[in-house]
């Protein structure tokens, strides 16, 4: 038996190394697999639709980063296997310096004096000092913990809203129906959310109202949370005073689309956090293992919640 690559981009090398390291099976790609019924399991990034129509004895589908969503995007994905993320340190810490870096950086004006460079203008700005600031993280799960955390501990006012209430020392947490209640208090919002119908297009012109005005958004979940011509207005009626985006509808982004004008928007092409294929490796294997011996799969994903 074996595990399948599927990635649309074809980067594979990298998980090969890595999995054929110290994996007790074999792996393969669609382009060296010969016999369709060895897969048992397979690791994904967002695969073509219809990939796994061809392999009959499919039980474990993982994807190879903490998002899920492509997987769900794909109609012919099978009803009767097991999905999986990744949950990894590495992941968190990553996202956690990243969030803490845009943080920073719009508090104390750095994109903005970035742009004044290039005018050869001498401008001194107001800045705030972070004891100042509060920041609310929109999906308050292990990502948004972790990042929350690490804000926290800087000295940034924390609070997070998910669907359950959540425990972290000196992080007011707000669930359900508290949404309004946390978006009051957000000088600066990051948003990591699952995207799942309920969450798409969440990021638009009701919340952004909801919202002080002049507050800060950092997306750095799926471009699907984001309304984005509710952003071009909210930015043009000063509701919202800037963003910092990851994540994009179409990626990459087009030429011709309206945020490349912006000069209020900061953008960064979906690098916020991106999956170790050596640090991911040792989970795969150990779920491997279970599923071969019957045991319950780290990780799983809820098909009901979608995440």
């Amino acid at each position: 038996m074996a595990l399948l690559l599927i990635r649309q981009d074809k980067k594979y090398d990298s998980w090969l190394q890595a999995l054929k390291k110290d994996a007790h099976f074999k792996v393969y790609t669609p382009e060296t697999i010969k016999d369709p019924a060895e897969i048992k399991m397979a690791l994904t990034w967002q695969a073509p639709v219809g990939s796994y129509a061809n392999y009959p004895n499919l039980q474990v589908i993982g994807s190879m980063g903490a998002g899920v969503d492509h997987l769900f995007e794909d109609p012919s994905l099978p009803q009767d296997v097991t999905l999986t993320r990744v949950v990894d340190e590495k992941l968190s810490g990553d996202m956690q310096e990243f969030v803490l870096t845009l943080c920073l950086s719009h508090i104390k004006n750095l994109n903005s004096y970035a742009q004044l460079q290039e005018q050869t203008l001498w401008k001194p700005l107001k800045y705030s000092r972070i004891s100042e600031v509060s920041v609310g993280i929109l999906g308050f799960g292990t990502l948004g913990q972790a990042v929350g955390k690490k804000l926290s501990s800087v000295g940034f006012q924390v609070s997070g809203w998910s669907q359950s209430t959540k425990d972290v020392l000196g992080i007011k947490s707000f669930t359900g129906d508290q949404l309004d209640a946390f978006l009051e208090g957000c000088d600066i919002l990051v948003c990591l959310l699952p995207l799942t119908e309920d969450t798409r297009g969440i990021l638009n012109a009701r919340l952004f109202k909801k919202l002080p005005q002049g507050a800060y958004l950092i997306n750095v979940a799926r471009g699907g949370h984001l309304n984005e011509t509710d952003l071009i207005t909210a930015l043009d009626n000063g509701n919202i005073s800037g963003a910092a985006l990851d994540v994009f509808q179409t990626e990459p982004l087009p030429e011709d689309h309206a945020f490349w004008g912006r000069e209020e928007i900061l953008m960064t092409p979906h690098v916020a956090s991106v999956s170790n294929a050596a640090s991911v490796a040792p989970q795969v294997i150990e779920n491997y293992r279970r599923m071969e011996a019957g045991e319950e799969l780290l990780d799983q994903v809820s098909r009901e919640k979608r995440y």
